[in-house]
């Protein structure tokens, strides 16, 4: 299932995916305290989430569960991230990173062993 979450939409997602389960009052306290939304703005998104079938909606309570995993949307995040500015071509995304230099020495090294765990 592929599909395509704006940036309000991962912030409310983000609340399922750290949190697990919770209703639309909780997901929006937790909103309201990180970023500063109001309820109707957290309502609506999550209104907004249900129709692209990335949340399921349950009673009591209007109990919010994520539909879709983390995983599934980061990776068609970082697909659709390659063919855009990347021609489709990881590597360049890959040399891109390493020549920011903005890199920690930590993050290199599991960077080298991602690699050689794919050999």
């Amino acid at each position: 299932m592929s599909i395509k979450l704006f940036d309000s939409e991962l912030k409310v997602m983000d609340v399922l995916w750290r949190e697990g389960d919770r209703t639309a009052k909780q997901i929006s306290d937790i909103l309201k305290g990180e970023i500063g939304w109001n309820m109707n703005t957290t309502y609506t998104v999550i209104k907004k989430c249900i129709a692209k079938g990335a949340i399921q909606r349950s009673e009591p309570n209007f109990m919010c569960s994520a539909r879709i995993a983390k995983e599934e949307v980061q990776a068609a995040e970082a697909e659709e991230l390659i063919g855009k500015l990347f021609g489709g071509s990881p590597d360049l995304l890959f040399a891109s990173l390493l020549g920011s230099k903005k890199l920690s020495d930590e993050q290199i090294a599991r960077l080298r062993q991602m690699i050689t765990d794919l050999k």
